[in-house]
């Protein structure tokens, strides 16, 4: 599935409009050098579509592009990296 993510930073969030639901991945800055994601969302209509997945994948790229270690309190998140071993060296 090719959805459309955007980053929103003034609201720390990456979102995905699935035709008029949005989906979202939050996150904060507990300090410069770490981004703490700490909710995921994903409408029932539009859950097990992979949209989740996309959502992380381009919240955790923009971690290592702006050298940022990741602090994973969401539990899908922290699931997750756990079983993708190529993002678990930006665990903090």
């Amino acid at each position: 599935m090719a959805t459309t993510i955007n980053h929103e930073k003034k609201y720390q969030q990456f979102t995905a409009d699935l035709d008029g639901d949005e989906a979202e991945l939050a996150y904060a800055h507990p300090s410069d050098s770490v981004i703490d994601f700490t909710h995921t969302f994903v409408p029932k209509s539009e859950r097990n579509n992979g949209v989740a997945e996309e959502l992380m994948q381009t919240g955790l790229d923009y971690a290592r592009e702006q050298q940022l270690k990741v602090r994973a309190t969401c539990p899908a998140v922290s699931k997750y990296i756990n079983t993708h071993p190529e993002y678990q060296d930006l665990l903090e």
